[in-house]
């Protein structure tokens, strides 16, 4: 099972938000690029990066401060946030990312998902699926687009959508501890996903929940950046994480 930090950017700074609230954040002091060096000093492999502004605005804002993050680390960097084009996957792909995401569109244009596929592969594109009491959420979380996620799970299974990764936005940003019962329900509907799990985890017990589940990959923010979850304590994840994705 992968361990996954994330880095959220808002205007250009590192922030969490609290249940995706953009009135509700917390700035850190170390800009995006300090964070990112930091977390492979510290033995992580892999980043989770959002362009906050640009998922809120729709268009990719933070591609240069990926490109900088992927030319002075090792990081395997799946960025998302604002991608609405097969030009913008491509000049985040070009920039260095690993793995895209993508949320909104997916749910809104599943045409253009399963041509982004076609055109980049399944192993390149993680689709986003953030979740409020069932719903899917759009443009930043701040829409409700009136699907259920069991609707549009079997919509991707139909695409050959390998990569999901799914955010219970009610725990995101809480440290209350993530939706357990959720994401089991997930594994058991839908296993052929590779399912990563976001929102809310901060123990090891819980970690430890999500690999029993069959988990591929948990996404940890908060819990990392105020020391619930600190690096020793992920050892045994991060000295015997997952393979590069392609295999």
């Amino acid at each position: 099972m992968r361990i996954i930090p994330a880095i959220d950017i808002l205007e250009g700074r590192c922030v969490r938000l609290h249940q995706g609230r953009f009135s509700r954040r917390t700035d850190y002091s170390d800009s995006p690029v300090e964070r990112a060096l930091a977390l492979e000093a510290q033995g992580f492999r892999h980043l989770h990066l959002v362009d906050l502004d640009g998922a809120r605005e729709g268009r990719v804002r933070h591609v240069n401060l990926l490109a900088e993050i992927a030319r002075r680390t090792s990081l395997k960097v799946d960025f998302g946030g604002g991608l609405r084009s097969r030009a913008d996957i491509q000049a985040a792909l070009e920039a260095g990312a690993s793995q895209v995401n993508v949320g909104s569109l997916a749910v809104q244009r599943p045409d253009l998902l399963a041509d982004w596929i076609a055109h980049f592969g399944s192993h390149s594109i993680i689709v986003a699926a953030d979740v409020s009491g069932g719903e899917l959420r759009v443009r930043g979380w701040e829409e409700g687009s009136g699907l259920h996620w069991r609707q549009f799970f079997d919509r991707l299974g139909e695409m050959g959508v390998c990569f999901l990764c799914v955010t219970d936005i009610a725990r995101d940003g809480t440290l209350a501890g993530c939706n357990l019962a959720l994401y089991q329900e997930m594994r058991k509907r839908f296993p052929q996903f590779r399912l990563i799990a976001s929102g809310g985890v901060s123990t090891l017990a819980e970690l430890t929940a999500l690999e029993t589940l069959g988990v591929d990959g948990v996404i940890i923010g908060k819990a990392l950046q105020e020391g619930r979850l600190s690096p020793a304590m992920l050892q045994r994840w991060l000295s015997g994480q997952a393979p590069n994705v392609e295999e």
